[in-house]
């Protein structure tokens, strides 16, 4: 039987360290951002409800594998699980399962780091008083005259890949590890300030009703599958960054414990976000699921119409900002692992070389709000007639590849590898709760995500 190949790799220089990192990896835009304005458009409480329960039956099992094979195989994600296969007897063929993850996290970054932009833009923008009094017509022809400029976007996105490019390069311990330590903390910080704000300004009592208050009635097929998928794509799973920060987890750290807490720290700053967010919503009298301009359009309405507003909505892009550059952080790491394994490259030109690559391709979601503003590429699909360049690469990512990575992991560790060899990596002591997340990962899982991907044709 073959085994896997020692190979020199970092570690996280404590569990708090290891849970910073992870945390801030899943807590993304995706929380602050897209999960307030889809409970908005799917009924409210019910929603939630759908939505924890999916965190804890598909995606909790999934964060837990992904760990645990990042762990065993030490190495990038398509050398992981190349790895494990190998030694579990199977083709090497699996290390697809580590490329799909690994390659739709990649692309993700490049129009992530684009929408992070904004929030820099955002940040002196409010900070300056500029939306002070403005009407709601001229707040959103400020957010269309910025997605107008693909010099402004450009330049924005190019000064946060920087920033993330300096973290990168400075190594697990020096880099991730110090930055995560400081904006995790920060993060969560600056998230309560602004449920006190909205408790204090806005209208928590009708917050709290429409996140909380239960209509079964508005619950259906659609509300179930958009919740799944919210809950898989949350907590950061099937894109290879989980493996990649696994690789670095010290043996004597608990997985199944990690990332219980993993996904418990990410769903609370979902729903903290919720809180912040929807009492400013709600004292406007505004719509709550009006979609992707709430954060952009709507908040900056409403800050700028209140007192404290010049303070809090700077704070509020400052969380975003944060949230961001722990995300795009994790997309990327995955990259630079495999680059140095693959090339023997020193860590500084990996990290260089990497965010370049996303810089560039950037360029791509920064035309795609300007310059190729009417280009469809696939108009000649009936499904995608309607899809610019950012559209066809959000749906790609989200909609095929993450869900496929999920489906293949999920029936690798459940189907191909032996219960006893994944038993012993993760150790649960007790056997019940083992055989319970075992069955979770053979059928609940699969059956789930085939359903996500049958939904997304």
């Amino acid at each position: 039987m073959a085994t896997i190949p020692k190979i020199e790799h970092e570690n996280w220089s404590s569990r708090f360290a290891f849970l910073m990192a992870a945390v801030g990896a899943a807590v993304g835009l995706g929380n602050i951002w897209k999960f307030p304005y889809i409970t908005g458009q799917n009924g409210g409480g019910a929603f939630v409800l759908v939505y924890l329960l999916a965190v804890v039956f598909v995606a909790l099992p999934i964060l837990i594998a992904e760990l645990a094979l990042g762990r065993w195989g030490r190495q990038s994600p398509p050398n992981a699980m190349s790895a494990v296969a190998r030694e579990q007897g199977r083709s090497k063929g699996w290390r697809l399962i580590g490329w799909s993850g690994m390659l739709a996290a990649y692309l993700i970054a490049t129009y992530y780091s684009v929408i992070s932009g904004w929030t820099m833009v955002y940040i002196f923008k409010n900070g300056g008083g500029h939306f002070t009094g403005q009407s709601a017509e001229a707040v959103a022809a400020e957010f269309e005259t910025l997605l107008a400029s693909p010099g402004s976007l450009a330049l924005w996105h190019g000064l946060f890949m920087i920033i993330v490019t300096i973290i990168l390069a400075r190594g697990v311990q020096a880099g991730i590890e110090r930055a995560v330590k400081f904006l995790m903390p920060a993060l969560f910080f600056l998230l309560l300030m602004m449920v006190g704000y909205g408790a204090v300004k806005g209208d928590m009592p009708a917050a709290l009703h429409f996140m909380f208050d239960f209509d079964f009635s508005v619950i259906d097929g659609e509300v179930i599958l958009v919740a799944i998928g919210q809950a898989f794509f949350s907590i950061g799973v099937a894109m290879g960054l989980m493996m990649a920060y696994g690789a670095y987890l010290p043996r004597e750290i608990s997985i199944a414990r990690s990332a219980v807490i993993i996904a418990v720290m990410d769903t609370m700053v979902a729903i903290i976000a919720g809180l912040a967010i929807f009492p400013i919503v709600f004292a406007h009298g505004t719509d709550p699921g009006q979609g992707p301009g709430l954060i952009f359009v709507t908040l900056p309405i409403a800050f700028g119409s209140v007192a404290g507003g010049l303070v809090f909505g700077t704070l509020f892009f400052v969380l975003l900002l944060f949230a961001a550059l722990t995300s795009v952080i994790g997309t990327i790491e995955p990259v630079i692992a495999w680059a140095r394994e693959k090339f023997g490259m020193p860590r500084t030109v990996a990290a260089v070389l990497s965010c370049t690559v996303v810089f560039v391709l950037g360029f791509g979601t920064v035309f795609s709000f300007n310059l190729w503003k009417d280009w469809r590429p696939l108009a000649g699909f009936e499904r995608f007639a309607d899809f610019g360049y950012f559209e066809i690469l959000d749906y790609l990512t989200a909609n095929v590849m993450m869900p496929v990575t999920g489906l293949l992991l999920a029936l690798f560790v459940g189907w191909r590898i032996k219960p006893e060899a994944i038993e012993n990596q993760l150790k649960i002591e007790n056997r019940k709760l083992f055989r319970a997340w075992f069955f979770l990962l053979r059928w609940l899982v699969p059956l789930s995500i085939a359903l996500i991907l049958y939904s997304s044709l």
